[in-house]
């Protein structure tokens, strides 16, 4: 089939590139790998809070409704909410549709899919990082015996009741695990440098003005003196607050290596047996579709400008992260960097095919 746009991925970037591509008039499409609607949010666990509340967390064009009785949204809300929004706007979603390559085919850009054949003048992959979680290798790693999972593998504290639980990470996700984990477990939280909390009275509200401000400070063309990364890195929601009272928020240094039962620091080799480790680690971006064209440099990284690819301006990639739009990666910076990449590519791709 032979389209303006296609969009690589549904969940929230991908959506927020719909909601801007259907006012071009643009012909595009969505294809999703995911049986259901909802992107990464469908396979977070269990207790899972935004960073603020649903006023906060909008993708552009509606709102995301309040959940009642909780002032930060659980994860099942927000798929809740996106699986509302593409009905809401009747975005041309095909799902699952899994994106295997995409090539360059003279004009147009070929994508290679298990439903067959798609060409398109652009691509915008919004593929997401929660299909490619990060484990870092330390020694030892193949010979411990307990449990090994990552981020993308926990579900609820419950199933380590009256175990001994290393987790591993010094982020927002390490600090919401450690605090339901720690209700149910012996817990050691170890991170490669000390986790930094941002004052109790800054969520992603403060965020989001911080946010606002910065974009107004770009767009007026003046320097951007505001770093957010300043406030700090672990948001203080109930539960992480909840777990600051019981004195479990104490991080140590990060193990050296694993044994056969546990982990060990130092040449004394001091040790701490566990039954589990739980690797909140982060992710890196899913851009396997894209190997085959020449877009990345000799990092493997894939330069861009704004959301566009240096090497092919036909590319552009949505809500990895920074590098592809400031806070691209949450709800409300998705909407934000595509509404602008949108824009820059229906410039380029010209007027749509068909009247």
């Amino acid at each position: 089939m032979d389209v303006d746009v296609a969009v690589v991925g549904a969940g929230q970037a991908g959506l927020a590139a719909g909601y801007h591509l259907r006012r071009t008039g643009l012909d595009f499409v969505l294809l999703d790998d995911q049986p259901q609607p909802g992107g990464a949010w469908q396979h977070y666990w269990d207790s899972l809070r935004l960073f603020s509340p649903a006023a906060h967390s909008p993708l552009p064009g509606w709102w995301m409704p309040e959940q009642p009785g909780a002032e930060f949204p659980t994860a099942r809300h927000v798929v809740d909410y996106l699986s509302a929004y593409e009905q809401r706007y009747q975005l041309p979603i095909y799902r699952p549709v899994r994106v295997a390559t995409v090539h360059e085919r003279g004009p147009r850009l070929e994508l290679t899919t298990d439903q067959g054949l798609w060409r398109t003048r652009a691509v915008i992959s919004a593929t997401g990082t929660w299909s490619h979680p990060h484990v870092p290798r330390y020694p030892g790693g193949d010979t411990y015996q307990g449990r090994q999972l990552h981020t993308v593998h926990y579900r609820s504290g419950h199933e380590f009741e009256g175990q001994r639980v290393v987790i591993v990470g010094g982020g927002n996700s390490a600090a919401q695990i450690l605090a339901e984990v720690s209700q149910y477990a012996e817990t050691l939280w170890v991170a490669r440098r000390e986790p930094r909390f941002m004052p109790d009275d800054i969520d992603g509200r403060v965020l989001f003005d911080v946010a606002t401000r910065s974009m107004a400070t770009r767009a007026q063309g003046m320097d951007d003196t505001v770093d957010v990364s300043r406030l700090g890195d672990i948001v203080m929601v109930p539960s992480v607050r909840a777990a600051r009272s019981r004195g479990v928020l104490k991080a140590h240094p990060m193990f050296e290596a694993l044994t056969s039962t546990g982990v060990v620091w130092g040449q004394g080799r001091e040790q701490w047996a566990c039954d589990a480790v739980i690797w909140c680690t982060g992710f890196r971006p899913a851009l396997g579709h894209l190997a085959g064209m020449d877009l990345f440099d000799v990092s493997g990284h894939i330069p861009t400008t704004g959301t566009r690819a240096h090497h092919d301006p036909r590319v552009h990639l949505l809500g990895y992260g920074d590098w592809t739009g400031r806070a691209s990666s949450t709800i409300i910076g998705a909407g934000r960097t595509a509404k602008a990449a949108v824009r820059e590519l229906a410039e380029r791709v010209g007027p749509p095919r068909y009247p």
